[in-house]
């Protein structure tokens, strides 16, 4: 049996340490031949950190911005350890271009003061990689791919030992009672517990990831390839600046309250991306059961010009005015045999109104080929037709009546099965930011500071994407550190 040793702060100073003694110069040169950040900043970045404000600037807005970089591309956790290294790695402070290494409090009030111009330095780049993606995988950059997550916060009720005695607490109360089984301590917990933190209200309690948690809510959008395109931090300022999102009350179900919070932070998010990006325009949209719901579905074809739309069904189908039956995914069945589902022929629709159809025909269906005058006809080959016809039942659906049944694409089809799996990236950017960016347990509780530390490791992958398109070594589009190993 392997033995398990416990990183302390000193072995990960060796290790990030040994990384830039032994990679410094292929690390440092790849980043200064391929990454001008004079060209990426905008402008008004300049002039909002330079603003005249009675002394000069000792530290300089780049070798700022090369440091905040620096620390998310090599997993550094925190603030002090960057300084660290900028203390006594010469190297580095020339390479990032300070001539005094600043202390933690510049980091900090450098984060809170200038979260708008990062988030401005963040869509930039967005709209500098997306042609570099479309160029990758035409198909894979169309998709747009959407989650929510947390960032728990330094917050005394994240403590296991909090949730626990509730939930001990509760499991007494109920064996002294002797209620059933249908009894669940986990879901009285959660209506029991503040919907805040007492230290700080602005930190919502969530359940993230199968436990309970006190965190700041975030939304996250990539595209197939797993890059991402746009983040949002649902905080109070969000909310007031989208008065449309109405906040109820805590119910007594912690799947239930995350699956209603998602549905409603999806339409603002995709308001804001398209805002922001007006000439990024994706045609497949790819989310959670969270999203099953007629207005979503009705608002993504018909407002964001989505064709197709791969959300997994919530709760079962229902459609009025039928006259066939159909399957749990809505596909046409054989009159005789439930069982037995009918055979996607074509979406092409030859009517003169131009709607779009989905044609299903019989499932015994088999077309002849007649080689004398070179024709196909279609011949049904069941035992017990339906119909009078010599080819079989068809039956032309009609997409637009019912979104929710048809989204553009049919249920438990090999191109639904095949694609639903890409959904599976935004988790994994979500992990990687969490992780390998060092966002996840961030001892603060400051709102800003977690909102910037989300937008510069947005701003680390997508120079990593760049890095990689310009030594054209695009397999490595997600990760700097497999660039240079």
């Amino acid at each position: 049996m392997i033995s398990q040793k416990q990183l302390s702060l000193a072995d990960i100073f060796e290790d990030c340490k040994d990384i830039f003694e032994s990679d410094k110069p292929q690390f440092l040169t790849l980043l200064e031949n391929h990454i001008d950040l004079d060209e990426i900043i905008p402008f008004s970045f300049y002039n909002h950190y330079y603003a005249a404000t009675g002394r000069n600037r000792k530290y300089p807005l780049t070798a700022m911005l090369w440091a905040l970089i620096i620390q998310r591309l090599f997993s550094i956790p925190t603030d002090s350890l960057l300084l660290v290294f900028l203390h006594y790695s010469r190297h580095l402070r020339e390479f990032c271009g300070f001539t005094k290494v600043p202390d933690a409090s510049k980091i900090t009030r450098f984060k809170q003061d200038f979260l708008l111009d990062l988030q401005s330095v963040f869509d930039k780049l967005v709209d500098i990689t997306e042609p570099i993606c479309r160029d990758i995988d035409n198909n894979l950059a169309s998709m747009l791919l959407f989650d929510t997550s947390g960032i728990e916060a330094y917050v005394t009720e994240n403590n296991p030992k909090y949730a626990n005695r509730i939930i001990r607490q509760l499991k007494s109360y109920a064996r002294s009672m002797n209620f059933d089984s249908s009894y669940d301590p986990y879901k009285v917990a959660y209506a029991s517990m503040p919907t805040s933190a007492s230290s700080n209200h602005e930190v919502k309690q969530q359940y993230i990831n199968g436990h309970f948690c006190y965190a700041y809510k975030f939304g996250i959008i990539t595209n197939g390839l797993g890059i991402v395109r746009s983040i949002d931090f649902y905080n109070k300022d969000y909310l007031s600046s989208h008065p449309d999102i109405v906040v109820e009350k805590k119910a007594k179900s912690p799947d239930e309250d995350k699956s209603l919070a998602d549905s409603k932070a999806l339409l603002p998010t995709l308001k804001d991306f398209k805002t922001r990006h007006p000439d990024i325009k994706p045609s497949i949209f790819l989310g959670d059961a969270a999203f099953d719901t007629i207005e979503i579905y009705k608002l993504l074809f018909e407002d964001f010009n989505f064709q197709k739309a791969f959300i997994p069904l919530k709760v079962n189908l229902s459609m009025d005015n039928v006259k066939y039956t159909f399957n749990e995914n809505g596909i046409p069945c054989c009159p005789h045999d439930s069982s037995l589902p009918m055979k996607r022929e074509g979406s092409k629709s030859h009517l003169r109104s131009k709607l779009s159809t989905m044609k299903f025909v019989c499932p015994k269906m088999k077309w002849k080929y007649n080689r004398q005058d070179k024709s196909k006809r279609r011949v049904c080959h069941c035992d017990n037709p339906c119909t009078t016809s010599s080819c079989g039942r068809m039956i032309y659906v009609y997409p637009e009546k019912n979104l929710r049944a048809y989204p553009g694409v049919e249920r438990g089809s090999k191109e639904w099965d095949e694609t639903y799996k890409i959904r599976v990236n935004v988790e994994k950017s979500i992990n990687h930011f969490k992780d390998s960016f060092c966002i996840a347990k961030r001892k603060t509780t400051n709102e800003k500071t977690l909102h910037s530390d989300l937008l510069l490791a947005g701003i680390s992958q997508l120079l990593t994407v760049v890095v990689a398109d310009k030594i054209n070594q695009r397999q490595h589009i997600r990760s700097l550190k497999s660039l240079i190993a």
